[in-house]
């Protein structure tokens, strides 16, 4: 097991697990796997008092709010659907839970993400979401230079992209913390928490 600790204090934080993200094409899990394990750990953490975070992007219908800057790839264009970042059904209508909406790929820059874990003692965090290489990714990447302990649960996040998945698990995630499965989190959860 890859994972040595959870901290007394450790959070979940759900990246873009949304009704427009959520049923995209998915590579190595699809959108409904990656959902599935993301509830299952949800009501682990909620079970034995621990914060639940439910991260969502979304932006103003104009885009106003999106991040500026020139890029080689292109950009979604056009308005998006109704309700395409209303966090899936299986995730929401959970009081306790705290919702964060970003409009970055990462779920720290320009949001009140640090300080709600900051008020809650949260020393940790453990990631689930999609997409593996751009939220997960970067909301990863800061939460360590943030200082906490990341745990990335590489079963319940996958890509647009298996290379770009393989990509962050293999070569980036060990730089950033610890990874290890849904399963491995519940063990270790159970055994410091139970």
């Amino acid at each position: 097991m890859a994972l040595t600790a959870l901290d007394p204090r450790t959070a979940l934080v759900v990246i873009d697990l949304q009704a427009g993200i959520a049923g995209a094409p998915t590579q190595p899990y699809s959108g409904a796997d990656v959902v599935a394990r993301s509830v299952e750990l949800a009501d682990a953490f909620r079970a034995h008092g621990l914060p639940v975070v439910l991260v969502r992007v979304s932006f103003a219908a104009d885009g106003a709010d999106a991040a500026p800057g020139r890029t080689e790839a292109a950009r979604p264009g056009g308005a998006r659907p109704e309700g395409w970042d209303v966090i899936v059904p299986e995730l929401a209508g959970h009081p306790g839970d705290i919702t964060v909406t970003k409009h970055n790929w990462g779920a720290f820059h320009g949001t009140d993400l640090d300080v709600q874990l900051r008020r809650r003692g949260v020393t940790q965090i453990v990631l689930t979401g999609i997409a593996t290489s751009i939220g997960v990714e970067s909301t990863a990447r800061a939460a360590h230079e943030h200082g906490y302990h990341v745990s990335l649960v590489t079963d319940a996040m996958s890509d647009m992209d298996a290379e770009a998945h393989r990509g962050s698990i293999e070569r980036i995630f060990p730089r950033l913390g610890e990874t290890g499965t849904t399963a491995e989190v519940l063990e270790l959860l159970a055994k410091t928490h139970g």
